[in-house]
C-alpha cells in the first residue's frame, strides 16, 4: 500500500481546480466522490495498459496531491470519453477535472497537440489553410458537383446571408478529402436546402477542447457566434466531427456566458431530411454488412444517438450493431486528443484500440461507419494494426451513395 505524506498534501489545490472548472454544473461535484470504484467498473480500459485509474486520480485530487496529480500520466492516457462518469452515483466529471488540470496548471500537451490549437488560432483553421486555397477548393467541388448532378445552377455558396445553415467544415475535407466537401454539397442541394458557408472562419475543430486552455477556447468559439450574426443565418450546422460538435454546442454557453444560438450536427440534418422524404435513398447500393462507431462526444454527452443510426439504416442492406452500443460504446482510443498527441502516447491509443478491434470483428461487417473525423483516423490506425481489412466510412458517405437524384430539371 503507498503511504501518503502529509506534508505533501496542499488543501488549496482543490479549491483552485474547483476555481478553474469550466461547467454548466457545480464545479466542486467531484468532492462528492465515494471512493466506491464504479469509475473503475466503467472503464474499459483500466485493465489493458497502465495509467488507467480514475479512482486513484480522482482521490489525488480531492485529497491534494497537487505534485503527484500534475505528474501523472493519466492526464494524458484519458480519452475523456466519459464512460467512468456513467458508472459514477454521485455523477463525478471525471473528464472535466482531467480537462481543467490540462489547461490549468502549466502544463503542455504531449505532441502537437498544443502546436494544432495555436495554428488554428493564428490562420483560423489548423491545417494552415489560405483562404484562396479553401475558396479555389470550394469552388473547384461546385464545378464538380454541377457536373455531377446535371445542374449548372448547383451552388456552394459562401457568405450569403440569411440563410437557414450556415455549415461549418473540418479542415480535413478541404485538405484531403475534397470529395466529401462534393458529397456533402451533393446532400444538400438534393436536400434544396437553403444554406451557406463563411470566407472567414469555417473549421469547426476544436482542440483546446483537449488542451483545456479555456481562453483559446473562448477565441475560437466567439468566431462563430460572429459568423452567426454577420450572416444572419438561424443555425450552425457542424461537419461529421464529434469533438466540435461537443465544443459548439457545449462551448457557446461555458465561454460565451450562456450564449444559445442553435447548432446542429450534419447527421440530423440528414435524419430529418430522410424521414420528410426531401432525400430519397437506394439502400441496394450500400450491399455490404456495415456496423456503427458511438463517437463519445457526440454520443454520451451530446445525446445525438439515434439520427446516425436511422440514415445508415436507410442507406445499407445489412446493418449490425456492436455491442455494447449507443451510450455504452467503447471510445475508439484516440478521443481526448490523443491523436495528436504523438509517440509517447501512441502505445495508449492503441492498447485501448483493442477493444474496438475486437468489437468491430465480432460483427463481421466489412465498412465500419463513423460520423467523427477523429474516429476515423483512429479507426484507420485501429484497423491497420489489428489487421480486421475493414474500410472506414462517414455517414454521409453511405447517404450520398445511396442518393437517388432528384430531377431538378
Amino acid at each position: 500500500m503507498e503511504v501518503i505524506h502529509a506534508s505533501r498534501l496542499d488543501s488549496t489545490f482543490r479549491s483552485e481546480v474547483a476555481a478553474k472548472f469550466r461547467t454548466e454544473k457545480d464545479p466542486e461535484d467531484f468532492l462528492n466522490c465515494l471512493v466506491c470504484g464504479m469509475c473503475v467498473a466503467g472503464c474499459p480500459y483500466y485493465d489493458l495498459h497502465e495509467h488507467a485509474d480514475p479512482r486513484r486520480f480522482i482521490r489525488k485530487v480531492a485529497l491534494g496531491m497537487r505534485e503527484d496529480v500534475l505528474m501523472d500520466t493519466f492526464i494524458w492516457a484519458c480519452t475523456m470519453c466519459g464512460r467512468c462518469t456513467m458508472n459514477c452515483p454521485m455523477n463525478v466529471d471525471i473528464a472535466g477535472v482531467v480537462r481543467t488540470i490540462r489547461g490549468n496548471f502549466g502544463l503542455r500537451a504531449p505532441g502537437f497537440l498544443q502546436d494544432v490549437v495555436e495554428s488554428q488560432i493564428k490562420t483560423g483553421n489548423q491545417m494552415d489553410i489560405t483562404t484562396e486555397e479553401y475558396l479555389e477548393t470550394l469552388e473547384w467541388m461546385e464545378e464538380e458537383l454541377q457536373a455531377e448532378v446535371g445542374d449548372p445552377e448547383a451552388k456552394i455558396p459562401v457568405d450569403k446571408e440569411g440563410a437557414d445553415f450556415l455549415f461549418l467544415w473540418d479542415p480535413r475535407e478541404i485538405k484531403y478529402y475534397p470529395q466529401d466537401v462534393q458529397n456533402i454539397a451533393k446532400i444538400f442541394w438534393a436536400a434544396g436546402a437553403n444554406w451557406t458557408c463563411s470566407s472567414r472562419w469555417w473549421d469547426c475543430t476544436h482542440y483546446a477542447l483537449f488542451n483545456g486552455n479555456d481562453e483559446e477556447s473562448q477565441v475560437l468559439i466567439k468566431r462563430y457566434a460572429e459568423e452567426y450574426k454577420r450572416l444572419k443565418v438561424k443555425e450552425l450546422v457542424v461537419t461529421e466531427c464529434g469533438h466540435a460538435t461537443r465544443a459548439q454546442r457545449w462551448g457557446r454557453k461555458v465561454w460565451l456566458n450562456g450564449a444559445d444560438y442553435p447548432v446542429r450536427n450534419v447527421v440530423q440534418l440528414m435524419a430529418e431530411w430522410i424521414e420528410a422524404g426531401r432525400l430519397q435513398l437506394d439502400p441496394t447500393r450500400n450491399p455490404e454488412p456495415v456496423t456503427f462507431h458511438d463517437p463519445c462526444n457526440l454520443v454520451r454527452k451530446e445525446g445525438i444517438i439515434e439520427e446516425p443510426r436511422y440514415c445508415v439504416q436507410q442507406a445499407v442492406t445489412d446493418f449490425r450493431e456492436m455491442w455494447p452500443n449507443r451510450r455504452d460504446n467503447y471510445c475508439c482510443g484516440g478521443g481526448g486528443g490523443l491523436l495528436a498527441m504523438g509517440k509517447d502516447i501512441h502505445p495508449y491509443r492503441i492498447a485501448k484500440g483493442k477493444l474496438k478491434a475486437e468489437q468491430i470483428e465480432k460483427t463481421g461487417a466489412k465498412i465500419v461507419c463513423t460520423p467523427c473525423h477523429n474516429c476515423f483516423d483512429q479507426l484507420n490506425d485501429v484497423i491497420k494494426h489489428y489487421g480486421l481489412g475493414v474500410k472506414v466510412q462517414h455517414v454521409h458517405h453511405l447517404v450520398g451513395n445511396a442518393l437517388i437524384l432528384p430531377d431538378k430539371g
